[in-house]
């Protein structure tokens, strides 16, 4: 299948989980891909063997997507190696739920920064270099319409990815820019299991109201994406897709 044949994408965060899903999947679809790192190069550079491997074609690229600095090499590297950019995932973020008695402004920073500033950085490096008909996908979450308990600072920063993905949908419009969000439910990573969520009373929570039945995984979401990359997605914008199973 080759409908990204010729596109340059970039996934943040994608060394691992949900990332490293979106950009096997968009290398499967014929997209080349820059695979984003901060510290786990050894990771990354797994993805991309596989995705070479598979006979695709992707580079690691290390970037803290919270400097300003790094983000602007991140964007150059891919001009650089590739030419050109059509894709922008922007997959890098963090979750920690905390009772609001227990919030700090360092849990707010670390979630805030980047959740939310790293894809307006990035996003605002990567524009100029866009032509008509790129698309740009923010990873959102469920937790915009579910509104769990004790995550009130994580739920803020998805909100603010939700009303940013608007926002900018009109801004990078008349560019011919899409830009869409998709929000995943609980989904089953490497990260979900290192914090201790499989096989908690939230995972059975979360089974017992989704009507599917079940949390997803990481096939469930790199599709969506890879749809919104395309040029099947090109009358949508400004869109939320929700990848929940059908909780909400």
């Amino acid at each position: 299948m080759s409908k990204l044949k010729d596109k340059v994408a970039i996934v943040t965060g994608a060394s691992k989980g949900i990332g490293a899903g979106i950009a096997r999947r968009l290398a499967a679809d014929g997209a080349t891909v820059i695979v984003n790192y901060v510290s786990s190069k050894d990771d990354a550079d797994k993805v991309v063997a596989d995705i070479e491997a598979a006979g695709g074609k992707a580079l690691a690229v290390g970037a803290d997507v919270t400097n300003k600095t790094e983000v602007e090499w991140l964007i150059r590297a891919a001009i650089d190696s590739f030419g050109r950019l059509d894709i922008l995932v922007n997959n890098s973020g963090i979750y920690q739920f905390a009772k609001i008695e227990d919030t700090t402004e360092e849990l707010y920073r670390k979630q805030f920064d980047l959740n939310v500033l790293g894809p307006l950085l990035v996003t605002a490096a990567a524009t100029p270099h866009m032509r008509k008909g790129a698309s740009i996908i923010n990873i959102s979450s469920f937790v915009t319409r579910v509104l769990p308990v004790e995550s009130a600072i994580y739920t803020g920063s998805k909100g603010a990815i939700d009303a940013i993905t608007g926002v900018l949908s009109r801004e990078l419009g008349p560019k011919g820019i899409r830009v869409n969000a998709v929000n995943p439910g609980l989904i089953e990573t490497d990260g979900t299991h290192t914090a201790g969520v499989i096989g908690s009373d939230f995972q059975t929570w979360n089974e017992s109201q989704t009507p599917l039945g079940r949390i997803g995984q990481v096939q469930d979401i790199a599709p969506i994406v890879s749809y919104l990359a395309s040029d099947d997605a090109g009358w949508v914008t400004g869109e939320r897709i929700l990848g929940s199973g059908g909780m909400r």
